[in-house]
This record gives C-alpha cells, structure tokens and sequence, in this order.
C-alpha cells in the first residue's frame, strides 16, 4: 500500500513539475533580431480554451505600421501587429510542439517547437521546412518584463 501511495505522489509531482515547466512558456517575450540584436517585437504566447497554445504579436518596434504583404491567405496584407504568429501547438512533455509559426517578414510557415530554458528563463523558438526539426533556424526570445 505504501508503494501505491508513493508512486502516485511521484506521479503527481512529475505531472505538476511539466505543467509548471509549460506554465513558464505562457507570458510576454521579446523577438530578437538575428542581425544587429536589437529587440523587433513582443509576443504574447497563450493557452487557448481549446488547449493549444498560440503566440500573437502586441508590440512591433521597427515599423508598428507593418503589413504582411508576403504573407499569404487571410493574412496577406494585414497589419503585423496583432497578427497570431504561432498557431496550434501542442504539450508535449515540458515543450509545446505541432503547430506552426510565421515569419512576417518573408511570408512564410513553418513548423515549430518551443522550449523555456530554466536556467535562462529564455524561449528556445525552432522554426523548421522538416517534420523533425533538421532544417530550420532557432531563436532565443527574452522574457518581458
């Protein structure tokens, strides 16, 4: 009995521990900019009713006047700010995975994982071309403060 009652502690601490970890993802980051390191906008990442997680853009630095004239579908030509960048993602242990981000700057969609880094307290962004995540490009999001 003892055993029983310690397992299922050890599960609910490790259940709570990766939903904290997600907890973490929720919240307001800064989008670096991969050239000069400057800050290009904040995103607003949230968990949705339906239980995936979206990231919409509240803040844009550079050009707040911004549309997405590469974007396409109902996208095209809509202003960036306020624009749901990541779309669809969804748990996967103490990551959010399954969705897509966009890049407003060329128009295009990728597939996308994401990471809080508990030592940084960091986004770790992957926007990648393949399902397993080998040909893409990585970011680092700053949270806001």
């Amino acid at each position: 009995m003892k055993k029983v009652i310690f397992t299922f502690a050890l599960l609910i601490a490790f259940g709570i521990s990766g939903s904290a970890q997600l907890n973490k993802i929720v919240g307001k980051w800064k989008t670096i900019d991969d050239k000069d390191g400057s800050v290009k906008s904040i995103v607003f990442v949230f968990k949705a009713t339906n239980g995936k997680y979206y990231g919409k853009i509240e803040k844009l630095f550079k050009d707040p006047g911004k549309l997405c004239t590469e974007c396409e579908g109902a996208n095209k030509n809509q202003p960036v700010l306020g624009m749901m960048i990541i779309n669809n993602m969804v748990e996967d242990g103490e990551s959010l995975t399954a969705g897509t981000i966009l890049d407003p700057k060329n128009g295009k969609v990728y597939k996308c994982n994401i990471s809080w880094d508990k030592e940084t307290d960091n986004l770790n962004v992957r926007g990648s071309l393949d399902k397993f995540g080998l040909i893409g490009r990585s970011q680092t999001w700053l949270r806001e403060k």
